[in-house]
């Protein structure tokens, strides 16, 4: 699609624009990278940290999916990347290796508020508007709240908007669409779910009768399919593995659930919370009024948040890869709105408005709670969302530098909701709080809460909980498992 008409004045403000929101959005995600050391899930621990901690160190506790075969290994791959590029640097630490790996992907996130910026641009929004629709995944609370954080869902945003921005935009040529159908299919490895955007590419070609091109991205799609069952079959003996046994649990048996349910509305009453309900409002406005110039693409956004809310487990991470394309479809949208306007200072303003409303909805991050965001509910729905066990993980980094730690144990806590042996960093047994007691001796420091250390000596505290010495030996506990309790 030809891009807009736009002024050389236009153009250069909406550059100017798009620079300030991504250096903006890429600055709040690493400092918010480097200065947290909470959980908002065990999944960012233990679906991603933990498998590439095991990977590269040779140690670390074993969730049932990496034991059972339910995901891919691609994304603690990745993030092994990044361990190993610490090591590189000279920063072999938790501390150094957490904060690389933790940046990189707030640095993902910012690349896909760019990724937004192109895929609005391909279906004819101007620099200035595309720029606005960026800026609503650049700054807003949602997306930059969850980007340093290692889950699926943030690794595979950024091949889901890119591969769309090249396959989708009208007018798109034979090697883009073959690019894009790629991108979608290592956005599948990462996140089988994503699927559902490979099935509505083929979808949109389709209703565009373009047949040649449909027929090539199918053949694609299928080559990353084989590249997925491969992949089990190297790793997990078996193809596609991880595929089968992660819809058996969570589409045959519903075991998901077993993890809560909520009501079909959820997603947007809880993007409203979190986001800011005018933002919201705005936002879903100007998707509608995208989709006449951009149907296939509002369509296919709207099939995935559907369907994730037909399901009863919910999670708003697990929307994380489609708000990138409802930031673009509101920056087309905008570009729709200000057509039918005369020539007035208001077309200007517009897009200013939304980059404004999208930098107050930054200003919320620092305040999110867990009720804000969908989480823990019933549990803590005041509670910030910020640095949640928090203070165990920095106690589990101090365990680790004590030179005669044989063993470790987190007392009145499920290590689950720890950092496990990312933060931990030591080769010798990490036990939850259901695990021996003290009498046993198979440990010499506990992480216990403040007051309850004993005879122990407190070595160091965070906030409720303390590091607490016991001794100086451990005796050998040959029944300890690295399975995740």
């Amino acid at each position: 699609m030809e891009d807009s008409v736009e002024s050389p004045t236009e153009r250069r403000l909406g550059l100017v624009l798009l620079g300030v929101v991504l250096g903006v959005g890429a600055a709040l995600r690493v400092g918010w990278a480097l200065s947290e050391d909470g959980l908002y899930w065990p999944d960012e621990v233990y679906q991603s940290l933990e498998p590439a901690h095991r990977l590269v160190f040779g140690y670390g506790l074993r969730a049932w999916e990496y034991i059972e075969g339910a995901r891919t290994w691609v994304l603690p791959a990745l993030v092994a990347a990044c361990f190993e590029l610490s090591r590189a640097l000279g920063l072999p630490e938790p501390r150094g290796y957490l904060g690389l790996t933790r940046s990189v992907f707030g640095l993902m996130g910012a690349a896909t508020a760019w990724g937004t910026w192109r895929l609005a641009r391909g279906y004819g929004a101007s620099t200035l508007t595309a720029a606005a629709g960026a800026a609503l995944f650049a700054l807003g609370s949602v997306p930059v709240y969850f980007a340093p954080r290692a889950l699926s869902e943030n690794a595979s945003a950024l091949p889901v908007v890119l591969g769309l921005a090249l396959a989708l935009s009208p007018g798109a040529s034979r090697r883009a669409v073959l690019g894009g159908a790629s991108l979608l299919g290592v956005a599948v490895l990462l996140r089988l779910q994503n699927g559902v955007f490979c099935v509505a590419l083929l979808g949109v070609l389709g209703a565009r009768r373009e047949w040649r091109r449909t027929g090539e991205a199918l053949g694609v799609l299928v080559v990353w399919a084989g590249v997925l069952g491969l992949m089990d079959r190297l790793t997990w003996g078996h193809w596609f593995q991880s595929a089968r046994v992660y819809l058996d649990f969570n589409l045959v048996r519903g075991m998901a659930s077993n993890w809560g349910t909520a009501p079909f509305a959820y997603y947007h009453v809880v993007l409203a919370r979190s986001l800011g309900p005018t933002l919201c409002l705005v936002t879903l406005g100007l998707g509608v009024l995208a989709a006449r110039r951009a149907p296939g693409l509002f369509l296919l956004a709207l099939a995935f948040w559907l369907l994730h809310a037909l399901q009863p487990h919910k999670e708003l991470r697990f929307l994380l890869p489609v708000l990138p394309v409802f930031a673009a479809l509101a920056g087309v949208g905008l570009e729709v709105l200000r057509g039918a306007l005369p020539p007035s200072p208001v077309r200007l303003a517009l897009p200013l408005g939304l980059g404004v409303l999208a930098g107050l909805s930054a200003t919320r991050t620092g305040r999110l709670t867990f009720g804000d965001i969908g989480q823990y509910e019933h549990e803590k729905p005041r509670a910030s969302a910020w640095d949640d066990f928090g203070t165990v993980n920095r106690l589990l980094i101090a365990a680790g530098h004590q030179p005669d730690v044989c063993g470790l144990k987190l007392e009145r806590l499920h290590v689950a909701w720890s950092g496990g042996y990312s933060y931990f960093h030591r080769d010798v047994p990490l036990y939850s709080g259901q695990g021996p007691g003290r009498g046993a001796g198979v440990y010499n420091y506990v992480i216990t809460p403040t007051g309850l250390s004993g005879a122990g000596t407190v070595v160091a505290t965070q906030g409720p909980f303390a590091l607490v010495r016991l001794g100086d030996r451990c005796a050998p506990d040959r029944g300890w498992s690295s399975r995740l309790p």
